[in-house]
């Protein structure tokens, strides 16, 4: 239910089925994005990167069953011809339409100056330069600026069914960074595993964060590659629906998403 919700934020272009004028793809330094975050730039290994621009795809599909054979996650989508490459490595991809591309950046890259390009059926659009930082921390929002989280029960949290003070909920996010054991390359998780930057890692509720002991877990959320979740007790002293972000002293995921707590 959750990795539904999380690919329909990344699909947030039209679902309708049609095709394209053939040439060149076009896009731009611009147009490429990092969807969870909203913003051009925050990109990381084993995070997402959204391209929008034109005849980008012949057909509009999004990843299903059969394209993941035996835990792999695919280049290329059944019956697309579309690939992404980060510096010459090909990206998994989520969904692919004429003005939209979702892709999930290889775990094997590195920090720093990279290229990405996307091919169309063998035509091949600008190498882009951008820089991958070592993390992009971003929150899933589920609607408005209500963040993506779930009681222990799986049910989502909303204004109608929110967390409470001691609570122990779930938060999504992505861009967090290495695990341990670490991500293997095109394969779903099978397994719980810790980002290695924990002692680091912090939650801030209103701008004041939450004490280290009540991150309980801040990892990869199997078996869903890219997807990490953020195990919170709530602190008894939490305020009402308080702003909630995550992340590093370099970097935090943006501001304004909203976890509603009564």
């Amino acid at each position: 239910m959750f990795w539904a919700k999380c690919l329909a934020v990344l699909a947030l272009g039209s679902l309708l089925a049609g095709g394209a004028d053939s040439g060149t793809p076009e896009y731009t330094a611009d147009s490429v994005v990092n969807p969870i975050a909203a913003v051009a730039g925050m990109y990381a290994p084993n995070s997402f990167i959204t391209i929008y621009g034109n005849r980008l795809s012949y057909v509009t599909r999004a990843m299903g069953p059969d394209d993941l054979r035996a835990g792999t996650l695919p280049t290329v989508l059944i019956g697309t011809g579309v690939r992404v490459l980060i510096n010459h490595l090909p990206a998994n991809i989520y969904y692919v339409s004429p003005t939209q591309v979702n892709v999930l950046a290889p775990v094997s890259l590195v920090a720093g100056p990279a290229t990405i390009q996307l091919i169309n059926d063998g035509l091949a659009g600008p190498a882009i330069d951008i820089v991958l930082d070592p993390v992009a921390p971003a929150m899933f929002e589920l609607s408005g600026t209500v963040v993506l989280a779930a009681h222990l029960d799986g049910t989502v949290i909303t204004s109608d069914a929110p967390a409470r003070r001691g609570e122990v909920v779930v938060v999504y996010a992505t861009g967090l960074g290495p695990t341990v054991p670490p991500a293997i390359a095109n394969r779903l998780p099978d397994g719980a595993a810790s980002i290695t930057r924990l002692a680091d890692f912090r939650v801030w509720l209103n701008g004041v964060p939450v004490p280290a002991a009540r991150i309980l877990y801040a990892g990869i959320s199997p078996p869903y590659a890219g997807l990490f979740q953020i195990n919170l007790r709530i602190p008894d002293d939490a305020p009402a629906d308080p702003e909630i972000r995550c992340g590093f002293p370099e970097q935090m995921s943006r501001s304004g998403g909203i976890l509603p707590i009564r």
